[in-house]
């Protein structure tokens, strides 16, 4: 019998023989986990010492006497040494494509000035041939302290033979050189897309700064990756989640070929993490006609992959001033955000969707943005009244107060991401101003009203080391950074209970899937994806939850992951 330990220093040993002379009177398990801090997210049984497998699915949880009553000739002992077991964590919303390649681009999260930025740019420049492409991510003007939006001079002066297209403001923003606009034909004549802008000098010229859909004018322009560099990266984007402890991700819009490719990688054996897929669509035309006509594909590969959801837009970011408010915004009283879709636009794709028996993910923002979705949901709905589709909006970062009760009654997730309140909150309350900041990341009005809170990390917004759903957490219970500021938290009445924000990752983020029955809680006859923690997340200091390990992952009850 083979048996692995984890020893005191949260790493694992290997080689630990655990002997075993009793014969099993029930059915043996293959797998026992022992000595352990289990926390099952399951109301009939909170803790546990131990939990059976067999196969894909957990045998037994308890005390550690009973569990290990399932041991056989052939089961395989582990003893964690009191290290925490989870149920496998679910980030809700993430673009999982993106993951891996974003372990790879050019950094600029650290960057504090866009002359930092440049300087980082200009390192990279000197070992590109001239006429390559400069690529990166992840600035932001509240890392800058600043108001306004950066322009193309200084990249200019750096770049005056690479084009330069750089993300930032959460990905709904690029800043380039005057080479990238060339290439891309972008000039004082060029018109405004519709759902983005070309933001201009007062004599009508390019800034060098493009917003929304206006960044597709440049992005297109870049060199094309190969199917099997995408392929590549999005195998590297496994590896990188299943180390952060996650057993699932929602990718949150894919097209076509993305789809291909998980369905190759999970012919090949590939797929070791589950994936429930949204496939993006521009509006309620061609594309969603075309994609709605085959029915959806829902646990494919024993569970791996699932594919019955739409994704819609109806406005931008925050940060770029895109998202669509019912106010102007404070801070820019010429501005309301932009609209990528109206309501019937809304109500179009929706009723379409249910009717071919989709679930719709619509991304909604401002407090405008999300009263539409409401509206065009419940007008959806209304129609199909049998219909528990259980439609999602995606962020509902400002909402209207009277709008939170909405989404309970009408059965809505709101599909949040934590970190987003600790990394906005140098700016996002001079962006709507004092009042509605209240109805601005309303987990706890959102929980305390009754409706179903998921939570991820929308990676690949934000650097690669926030995408650890464990800081995601750590903002959920404390509404502070990693600095631990502000001291009291950011409005933090608005805060979850570490048992709440445990289960966003886990139960809730599986009933948003339809998989509440088969996962999100450790209890007999679920499917065995389990997430090993070092330390106890429930009871720790705050600011040791973002000190804590992933030790192993667990997919169907096998180790995916493990940390040597």
């Amino acid at each position: 019998m083979n048996g692995i330990r984890l020893g005191h220093g949260g790493a694992l040993v290997a080689g630990a023989i655990i002997a075993i002379t009793a014969c099993a009177p029930q059915e043996s398990a293959d797998l026992i986990l022992i000595n352990a801090n289990v926390i099952t997210v399951d109301e009939a049984l909170p803790r546990a010492e131990a939990v059976a497998i067999k196969g894909n699915r957990i045998l037994a949880v308890g005390a550690a006497g009973a569990v290990e009553s399932h041991t056989g000739a052939e089961t395989e002992i582990i003893d964690l040494d009191g290290a925490t077991v989870v149920p496998g964590l679910i980030d809700a919303h993430m673009h999982f494509p993106r993951l891996g390649k974003r372990t790879k681009q050019l950094f600029l999260d650290e960057t504090r000035s866009p002359s930092e930025a440049v300087a980082v740019v200009k390192e990279k420049i000197a070992s590109t041939p001239p006429g390559e492409w400069v690529t990166g991510q992840g600035w932001h003007t509240v890392m800058w302290e600043m108001s306004g939006f950066p322009d193309s001079t200084e990249l200019n002066a750096a770049s005056p033979d690479n084009p330069v297209y750089l993300v930032g403001m959460a990905s709904h923003a690029a800043w380039v050189n005057e080479r990238a606009l060339g290439i891309a034909g972008i000039t004082t004549e060029t018109p405004d897309p519709p759902g983005g802008e070309i933001v201009r000098t007062n004599r009508g010229e390019p800034t060098g700064f493009l917003r929304e859909t206006a960044m597709d004018l440049v992005s297109r322009r870049l060199p094309q990756e190969t199917r099997a560099s995408r392929k590549a990266d999005i195998e590297l984007s496994i590896t990188t989640a299943l180390a952060m402890g996650l057993t699932e991700v929602h990718d949150a819009g894919v097209g076509y070929e993305e789809i291909e490719i998980y369905k190759e990688l999970l012919e090949e054996g590939k797929l070791d993490i589950r994936l429930n897929v949204m496939f993006e669509i521009p509006d309620a035309g061609e594309v969603l006609e075309q994609f709605i006509a085959n029915p959806p594909e829902v646990g494919l590969g024993e569970g791996r992959l699932t594919l019955r959801s739409l994704k819609i837009f109806a406005d931008g970011a925050l940060g770029a001033r895109g998202a669509a408010l019912l106010e102007p915004y404070a801070d820019s009283p010429e501005e309301i955000g932009l609209l990528q879709a109206d309501e019937n636009e809304l109500y179009e794709v929706t009723r379409k969707a249910m009717g071919a028996g989709y679930q719709v993910a619509a991304h909604a923002i401002g407090d405008r943005a999300n009263r539409i979705v409401l509206d065009a949901f419940e007008r959806a709905q209304e129609e199909r009244p049998a219909d528990r589709p259980r439609h999602r909006i995606e962020h509902a970062q400002v909402i209207a107060p009277e709008d939170i009760p909405r989404f309970a009654e009408l059965g809505v997730i709101p599909s949040m991401q934590p970190i987003h309140a600790t990394m906005d909150m140098g700016f996002a309350e001079a962006r709507v101003g004092p009042d509605r900041i209240r109805g601005a990341y309303a987990w706890r009005s959102l929980v305390d009203s009754g409706a179903m809170l998921v939570a991820s990390a929308d990676t690949p917004a934000f650097p690669v080391k926030y995408s650890n759903p464990l800081w995601g957490y750590h903002a959920a219970v404390t509404r502070q950074d990693a600095s631990g500021n502000p001291p009291d938290g950011w409005y933090p009445n608005q805060t979850l209970t570490r048992l709440e924000a445990l289960k966003i990752y886990t139960i809730n983020a599986a009933y948003a899937a339809f998989e509440e029955d088969v996962k999100g809680t450790l209890a007999p006859g679920k499917l065995a994806d389990l997430t090993v923690l070092s330390k106890d997340i429930l009871t720790i200091p705050p600011p040791e939850i973002l000190e804590t390990e992933v030790l192993m992952t667990l997919v169907d009850g096998r180790i995916v992951w493990k940390r040597q």
